[in-house]
């Protein structure tokens, strides 16, 4: 394989990774739900829907409170321009949203059964009248019998006069993945740079995400390759299946041309050599971190050849297949 086509399927391998309604409660705030939806016995996939908000008047949502079901593994919220309804959960591709700002953007990524991300004051995401909404569940059913898959997000809104800035979301991690059988290993630092149009944005929560091997992520802020910087994900007894979401406050930024060092670690406790990919099965060194002012989402992947591809904008970018 070229290095061109390499760089094409490690990419593409990651954008494969990793009947609803819509409700306005009495406290103004707004629920999508996802499912329910019977999963046979054994049976892993990802399927997404898409649903509008039920509101006639722009919203500025302040908090996003996810719950999911027994089968999740994970949630992922896109704010998405289609047109129309898709009420029924349909197959589909994780994370192709996150690359191309006409499609959509990620709000929020959830693993945990039940997940609240409260944005610091002033800090939204804008939702225009009804807005369409994009929910992505990846779920795997490990028991003997079928299941029930289901989740829901929840849209909490404060005063438009209350709104100052946007916020968003990074999606980084890793392809550099090989992990022996029945043995421990560690994945990096390896420094991911993020684009310019980062320079001096705030974050303030970040997650870490792994698979069913992975015992530690840990991030730091670098001002480049090689070098040492301040730890910014650094959770004790780290869960890959409920990871923390460790909030800032006050925000931190990154030196312009800086970038987030990262590092992964696990313990294969199978009888087969792990590499990255998109199952359980399989392993994935990922973070995702919220941020504002925003300048749109950015997804960026370092391979086994120590490439970076930032998207959108990267000249691979146009190689992922359309929906």
């Amino acid at each position: 394989m070229t290095k061109f086509g390499f760089y094409a399927a490690t990419v593409g391998a990651f954008l494969t990774a990793c009947g609803g309604g819509s409700t306005n409660s009495s406290d103004d705030s707004f629920t999508v739900q996802w499912g329910p939806f019977e999963v046979p016995a054994g049976v892993e996939d990802t399927r997404c829907l898409v649903k509008g908000i039920a509101t006639t008047e722009t919203i500025h949502a302040h908090e996003l409170h996810n719950v999911l079901g027994a089968t999740s593994h994970h949630f992922i919220v896109y704010r998405v321009n289609d047109t129309e309804e898709r009420p029924e959960p349909f197959p589909c591709t994780p994370f192709i949203e996150t690359l191309d700002p006409t499609r959509g953007a990620p709000l929020m990524i959830t693993q945990k059964a039940d997940d609240r991300l409260i944005l610091p004051e002033g800090v939204a995401y804008t939702l225009e009248p009804n807005q369409m909404i994009r929910l992505e569940l990846h779920y795997i059913n490990v028991q003997a019998d079928a299941q029930m898959a289901e989740a829901t997000s929840t849209f909490i809104p404060i005063p438009e006069e209350e709104l100052e800035a946007e916020a968003d979301i990074v999606f980084m991690g890793t392809a550099d993945i090989t992990i022996p059988p029945m043995d421990t290993a560690t994945s990096g630092p390896t420094f991911i740079g993020v684009p310019p149009t980062l320079n001096g944005v705030n974050y303030f929560a970040i997650t870490g995400h792994e698979h069913q091997w992975g015992t530690d992520v840990y991030v730091e802020t670098a001002a480049g390759p090689g070098l040492s910087g301040t730890a910014v994900y650094d959770v004790p007894q780290f869960l890959w299946d409920e990871p923390e979401t460790v909030e800032h406050d006050p925000p931190f930024t990154l030196p312009d041309g800086g970038g987030f060092n990262l590092t992964c670690q696990w313990d294969n406790r199978s009888d087969k050599t792990v590499g990255f990919g998109t199952s359980v099965d399989d392993e994935m060194c990922f973070f995702w971190a919220y941020y504002y002012p925003s300048s749109g989402p950015v997804v960026c992947v370092n391979d086994l050849a120590g490439f970076d591809l930032c998207c959108p904008g990267g000249a691979l970018c146009d190689l992922i297949p359309p929906l």
